[in-house]
């Protein structure tokens, strides 16, 4: 019971009839008043959480996928030739067989061996086999480093599109390395096979201690399709950039 009125500013008096759950003077029952403002601050809640869960979607939208202002012609027909010619060889290297070593016969295989090498140098605070392991981990690690410094220092989300292309391919570029754990026959950096100096093939050493060198083929084609997944993801991204920029050039 209220002794002064919420809504006219009416003050009980001792005459009034006591205890009363409405006011003398306009009626208000104050058990329905409370109960507005219960659902009114509920609704406030929901309103506030929705516009929250809106910007937060919308921030994560802006932050992959930023349009390009004011885009010149000519560089979105060269984007457009780029995307193409990573169409192309996205799908060249998808319909690869890894167990040839197809992939690695490509020129981009040097460029994803530099950062496989270099990951064996960062990651020996982490141990042998965290060394070991780096080395694949680094040549998958750089591309989407690169993604990320597009999106956030450069905002050319069709740029960090490429970079996850790159990653998908450097992440294909490792299955044929991890189908040869027992094979030993790919060549290794040096000169040599796996075969002709025991203990220097890194996937051997990464799935024997672990009783899981068997399954080298499945786990292969495991991070092949994994592999091609995220080169076809890149590639709708892009795709998906080249829209939004030829849409707003036309608004």
């Amino acid at each position: 019971m209220y002794k002064t009125c919420p809504k006219c500013g009416y003050e009980r008096q001792a005459q009034d009839k006591a205890p009363s759950e409405e006011c003398p003077s306009c009626g208000l029952v104050f058990s329905k008043w409370i109960k507005s403002l219960l659902v009114d601050h509920e609704l406030e809640e929901a309103l506030e959480e929705e516009a929250a869960e809106q910007t937060w979607q919308k921030g994560i939208k802006t932050f992959f996928f930023h349009p390009q202002p004011d885009m010149a012609r000519g560089d979105f027909l060269m984007y457009v030739v780029v995307f193409f010619g990573f169409l192309i060889w996205g799908m060249d290297f998808i319909l690869m067989d890894f167990r040839t070593n197809a992939i690695g016969q490509s020129w981009l295989h040097n460029v994803d061996l530099i950062f496989h090498e270099a990951g064996h140098f960062f990651f020996i605070p982490f141990g042998r086999y965290g060394s070991i392991l780096g080395g694949s981990l680094f040549q998958v690690i750089v591309p989407l480093f690169l993604m990320l410094a597009f999106l956030i220092r450069n905002k050319d989300s069709f740029a960090a599109a490429i970079c996850l292309w790159w990653a998908g391919q450097s992440i294909m570029d490792i299955a044929p390395y991890i189908a040869d754990a027992r094979a030993l026959r790919l060549p290794l950096l040096g000169g040599g096979t796996g075969a002709d100096s025991l203990g220097r093939h890194d996937w051997e050493n990464l799935l024997r201690p672990i009783g899981m060198l068997e399954y080298d083929i499945r786990i292969a084609t495991v991070v092949d399709y994994f592999g091609a997944a995220v080169v076809l993801l890149a590639l709708a991204w892009a795709a998906s950039m080249l829209f939004i920029y030829y849409r707003d050039s036309n608004d």
